[in-house]
Order: C-alpha cells, then sequence, then structure tokens
C-alpha cells in the first residue's frame, strides 16, 4: 500500500498563490506517476494535473494551464501543485493521486492510490 499525504491548502484572496506537497509513503515512489484532481461542493472530481515518473511529462487541465504548475522531487518521495493567480474557482478539496499507469493519473477513473485531501479556498 501506498499512503499519500496533501500539505499546503488553506484560505488566500484571489491572485494569491498557494503550493501543494503530497508526501508518499509504503511504495517506490519513482515509479509512480502522480497526479492532483480537485473536488468542488457539488460537483464531481475533476483533472487538474499530471506529471510522469521517468521524463516528468506533464499535463494540465484547461482551466489551469499557464496558472499552475506540477512538479515532483524523487529524492523526497514528494509531488508538488504550485498555484498562482488563484480565482475564487479554484476553490475546492485537492487530492493527490498515484498510479503506475499515466492515463489513469489524468482521467482519475481507477487510480491506485489516492491522499485524503487538502481544502484551498479563494476569497474574491
Amino acid at each position: 500500500q501506498m499512503q499519500l499525504l496533501e500539505t499546503g491548502g488553506g484560505l488566500v484572496q484571489a491572485g494569491g498563490s498557494l503550493r501543494l506537497s503530497c508526501t508518499a509513503s509504503g511504495r517506490p515512489f519513482r515509479s509512480y506517476h502522480m497526479g492532483w484532481f480537485r473536488q468542488a461542493p457539488g460537483k464531481e472530481r475533476e483533472f487538474v494535473a499530471a506529471i510522469s515518473w521517468i521524463t516528468a511529462t506533464t499535463s494540465y487541465a484547461d482551466s489551469v494551464k499557464g496558472r499552475f504548475t506540477i512538479s515532483r522531487d524523487n529524492a523526497k518521495n514528494t509531488a508538488y501543485l504550485q498555484m498562482n493567480s488563484l480565482k475564487p474557482e479554484d476553490t475546492a478539496v485537492y487530492y493527490c493521486a498515484a498510479d503506475l499507469n499515466y492515463r489513469e493519473v489524468v482521467g482519475g477513473s481507477n487510480v491506485d492510490y489516492w491522499g485524503q485531501g487538502t481544502q484551498v479556498t479563494v476569497s474574491s
């Protein structure tokens, strides 16, 4: 089993920045592709960003392109999501995901491991 722990959420004003971290334990982190998803109240969970484990190829949802950056540090077993120019519509619980299949951390339908989530609230 792999455990994923997200940290870094909080309350920020529109236009501000936050950096989320996802630290993995229990399984070799460097073998897994990592992703971030979010779920706003009353909405379905949606894909935000993903990063592969070998080439660090990245993917982003259109709604966050140019504002969010996903990265990973395999030596620290940690993935990051740098969020800039935050908007009130970015308010959601953000979840970290890990899977051996890159398509799963983009699609999110059958991800191997999920974190417990961290709340991000952007005030207008």
